[in-house]
């Protein structure tokens, strides 16, 4: 394979897990903060578990936000899961208000609300807004495996590419050029999980 993945490691408890995924499906991958494998990679990938303001705070510290600011201006596709994606938002407000990697401008991540339990833990379909290269193959009501309690809002409509419905609608998959995130769990969720990993390591 020709792709060389790079899983940012900053303390992220399921880099493993997107590892193996990875792997499984033939590609190879390498759990890192180095600015040499985050600069010589053809995908990044920012996997989540945990507080916003928490997972911030381990970014700053052992990610090389410089080297991955040029990656983001070089059009290297990068793949932000769950807490990864969110912190892709402009500020989070879980907890405290936090300032994210501000990559997606306007986004912020809010609590679900009141009315539904929390955390949002299981299977759960999308419905895909618009054709984009991460969901080809998918089939109409595709479910993926999500666990968290905070969104990303104030999505602009070009960037959503599919929601999910969970007693309110939520970004599932949002794209901004070469910015992937995803609110589910790509590597536990099965076929269809694979189906997007392959569609990711397919972006160049």
């Amino acid at each position: 394979m020709s792709e060389s993945i790079c899983i940012l490691d900053y303390g992220s408890g399921n880099v493993a897990s997107v590892r193996n995924a990875l792997e499984r499906l033939g590609y190879s991958s390498k759990i890192s903060n180095e600015i040499s494998d985050v600069k010589n990679a053809s995908h990044l990938v920012l996997p989540g578990v945990g507080a916003f303001a928490a997972s911030m705070e381990k970014i700053k510290k052992k990610l090389p936000l410089d080297e991955i600011q040029n990656c983001v201006k070089v059009g290297k596709p990068i793949l932000g899961i769950c807490v990864g994606m969110q912190v892709l938002a402009e500020v989070g407000y879980e907890y405290e208000m936090y300032s994210g990697l501000g990559l997606i401008s306007g986004a912020e991540v809010v609590e679900l609300p009141n009315n539904v339990a929390k955390p949002h833990v299981g299977w759960n379909s999308i419905e895909i807004k618009v054709k984009h290269s991460m969901v080809s193959g998918l089939a109409g009501g595709a479910d993926f495996y999500f666990v968290h309690s905070y969104y990303i809002s104030k999505i602009k409509t070009e960037y959503l590419i599919a929601q999910c419905d969970y007693g309110i609608t939520f970004p599932a998959i949002v794209a901004k050029d070469n910015l992937i995130g995803v609110q589910f769990h790509p590597e536990k969720s099965q076929s269809n999980g694979d189906i997007l990993l392959r569609n990711f390591v397919g972006m160049n």
